[in-house]
């Protein structure tokens, strides 16, 4: 499993940048949604280039079609 990462600055005026690395489409915003939550309102939000990349998901997928018509 990648490493996932969040950085943290906060600036003297109380500005907070939170800088999400390691996570791949809109995993950064499930690991971040929480804390945000809690700090307050969103001012803006900037994606990395990490956030446009395709996510591959670990599961199994089994699909069926039934061909039988009534």
């Amino acid at each position: 499993m990648k490493k996932e990462t969040i950085k943290y600055t906060i600036r003297q005026d109380g500005t907070v940048t939170e800088e999400v690395q390691g996570a791949s489409g809109d995993v950064c915003i499930t690991l971040t949604q929480g804390i945000e939550e809690k700090l307050g309102d969103l001012e803006s939000r900037v994606y990395n280039s990490d956030y446009y990349k395709n996510v591959t998901l670990d599961k199994d997928v089994t699909l069926q079609y039934n061909s039988d018509q009534d």
